[in-house]
């Protein structure tokens, strides 16, 4: 029987013996790792401007991806098929912003997050209304054929959707960091009444960010959509950004995006190297584990602030 120290060193020994190998697997996770950044940012965007944790984003994600999916089984050409589905998700934040957040206004952060899993369901049930529950393949015409680099062998669907996702999650971090609307959605989820009182409509922030955050979800969902099959568990990949954000910290952009890496690598070198010595299955519950011990040591994040209350 294996002992637990030949268990953890184990992973070492076989990096020192194979080193273009763990470089491959590295660089897979990290890739990986670029596309949980992208599902977690939609979740910072709405904690951002609205201080809720938005359950209904892995389920904005399927969302938009079954719309884009539909929109091509119906003949329609990339082109449409992407403006359509972001008419479909600009759309759906305005009704979200008219028919549920604009009525709960200065409530508790726990009734928007119960009203997040309403919406959660409604989406679920209401896209399996229009478009069936069957598994839809979806190619949009990335590559998959492996990149030959030297003596390294990289996934060129995994590499175009990490450069999709890098672009737009650092597009995303401008916006947050150096343009006025980004600066009121950060007034916004600092408090309410007073961004309202300077004159920032409140209304208006919200649709703008949960549009951004529909369209986040509707790249993630053609990226994952095209890596996955669109089905109805794609909604179950949000639960993989949740270690993410408690990684980076439920207010940082660049915090999700470092929190995306770390899983993504951390995950698959976890899976190749301590899998076979384990019975297998690491890849599912290392993110959760290592979150855990985040959440024991460092609660806020890396990049979250600390909150120190006096009494």
């Amino acid at each position: 029987m294996e002992t637990l120290e030949h268990i953890l060193l184990q992973p070492f020994r076989s990096i020192a013996e194979t080193p273009m190998f763990f470089l491959e697997v590295l660089i897979g996770g990290l890739m990986s790792g670029v596309m949980y950044a992208l599902v977690a940012l939609g979740f910072v965007l709405i904690f951002k401007a609205s201080g809720v944790f938005n359950f209904a984003q892995g389920a904005m994600v399927l969302f938009a991806a079954l719309f884009f999916v539909g929109f091509l089984e119906l003949g329609w050409p990339v082109w449409l098929a992407v403006a359509g589905s972001v008419v479909v998700m600009v759309a759906l934040a305005f009704a979200i912003e008219r028919v549920v957040l604009r009525p709960l206004v200065n409530q508790p952060p726990i009734i928007l997050f119960m009203a997040t899993i309403g919406i959660t369901f409604f989406l679920d049930g209401f896209g399996q209304t229009i478009w069936g529950s069957d598994v839809r393949r979806l190619d949009v015409g990335i590559p998959t054929t492996p990149l030959i680099v030297g003596d390294l062998y990289i996934n060129q669907f995994d590499l175009f959707a990490a450069v999709i996702c890098g672009l737009l999650v650092t597009v995303l971090a401008l916006f947050f960091q150096f343009t006025p609307t980004g600066r009121a959605l950060r007034a916004v989820a600092d408090d309410h009444q007073a961004a309202m009182s300077v004159g920032i409509p409140l209304n208006v922030i919200w649709t703008i960010v949960w549009s951004v955050a529909g369209l986040v979800g509707l790249v993630a969902g053609v990226m994952w959509g095209s890596k996955l099959g669109v089905q109805f568990n794609l909604s179950l990949i949000a639960l993989k950004a949740l270690p993410v954000l408690i990684l980076g910290g439920f207010t940082s952009v660049p915090g999700a995006i470092v929190g995306g890496l770390l899983v993504g690598a951390g995950e698959k070198v976890a899976e190749v190297f301590w899998g076979p010595l384990v019975g297998g299955a690491v890849e599912d519950w290392f993110a959760y584990v290592l979150a855990l011990l985040f959440l024991l040591v460092r609660p806020q994040g890396l990049f979250g602030e600390r909150i120190i209350e006096r009494v």
